[in-house]
């Protein structure tokens, strides 16, 4: 019986030396940074602009993958189902932490199986038109979707995605009535509202704005309630005639659950170094996007616990629904 417990405890004792050596190497080889969306959209570039120092901070490439569709859920479901190691992690926004769940119980992924490490960016929106519409402001818009109700197409980067809602809230505040087109990435429903596909567009700063400065697109307002130190030459909702419209939305890193601590530790640390360095910050600043980063992992989780909320409220009460 001795002998058992002897040859127990040294088993033991060897796999917590393997364990604690196996943390510590971490991490030996590339990490995977999956992105929800096409290339060319907000996502993308925030993970694109923080890779090579998120890399650096942590002595390996950074691989940036790009995995669209469904609404980020597509990227989400990778991330959940892969090893919990730290070598895949997740750049996600609302839409798949909280918004498509909401919308599709059927998801094969649910937010729980997925770690949160920290909060990176937040950013208004940016209300844009095709500039030969003619639109130059929010009650104009307005007035253009009732006299012709659904002739105006509105894009997207995809159902459930901050856009979607966006343009749901709109409507539900306004009465326009304006037609969905879902895209697969943010950069591909700016250039349908530049070909004139559609009309209209809820995009995300780093997506609009470069188009907006050479006269492709027409910037119309921003979706925070007040304007935005990011884009002070834009009208807020309030001082569009919306007071009561108020949308702002985030870039995030998560991990698969069950990622161990250490390694999440050291992938917030590297995140953070990233977030800070001066060029990033520019890069970002220069589209609209501010670097937010979380005091912590365990605070971001108390962040998305009540975020979520909003989130699914607004759901439920603009009644949007998986086109």
């Amino acid at each position: 019986m001795k002998h058992t417990n002897l040859a127990l405890a040294l088993a033991m004792a060897i796999f917590a030396c393997t364990a604690g050596a196996q943390t510590a190497a971490y991490p030996s080889k590339p990490i995977r940074l999956v992105v929800g969306f096409a290339p060319a959209g907000a996502a993308d570039y925030v993970a694109r602009s923080m890779s090579d120092a998120f890399g650096k901070a942590l002595g390996q490439t950074v691989v940036v993958d790009n995995k669209p569709g469904n609404g980020s859920s597509i990227a989400a479901d990778i991330v959940a189902k892969s090893p919990a190691d730290g070598y895949t992690v997740l750049i996600a926004s609302p839409s798949s932490i909280s918004v498509n769940p909401a919308l599709n119980s059927k998801l094969p992924y649910t937010p729980a199986d997925l770690a949160p490490v920290t909060k990176m960016t937040t950013s208004p929106l940016v209300l844009a038109v095709n500039p030969a519409t003619g639109i130059r402001s929010v009650p104009e818009l307005i007035a253009a979707a009732k006299k012709d109700p659904g002739k105006l197409n509105y894009s997207t980067s995809g159902n459930g995605s901050a856009p979607h809602l966006g343009a749901a809230l709109f409507a539900m505040l306004t009465g326009a009535e304006m037609t969905h087109i879902p895209y697969r990435g943010g950069a591909l429903a700016i250039q349908s509202v530049m070909a004139g596909d559609t009309q209209v567009t809820f995009g995300t700063s780093p997506s609009v704005l470069p188009q907006a400065g050479s006269g492709k697109l027409r910037a119309i307002a921003v979706s925070t309630r007040e304007r935005s130190p990011l884009v002070p030459d834009l009208p807020g909702m309030r001082e569009a005639g919306l007071p009561d419209y108020n949308i702002e939305f985030w870039y995030g890193l998560f991990v698969p659950v069950g990622t161990p601590p250490a390694v999440v530790k050291k992938i917030y640390d590297a995140a953070i170094s990233a977030m800070q360095q001066p060029s990033v910050k520019a890069a970002l600043a220069r589209e609209g996007t501010e670097v937010s980063i979380s005091a912590s992992p365990e605070q971001f989780a108390s962040f998305l616990a009540e975020d979520g909320k909003f989130w699914v409220n607004l759901v439920k009460t603009a009644k949007v629904k998986v086109e």
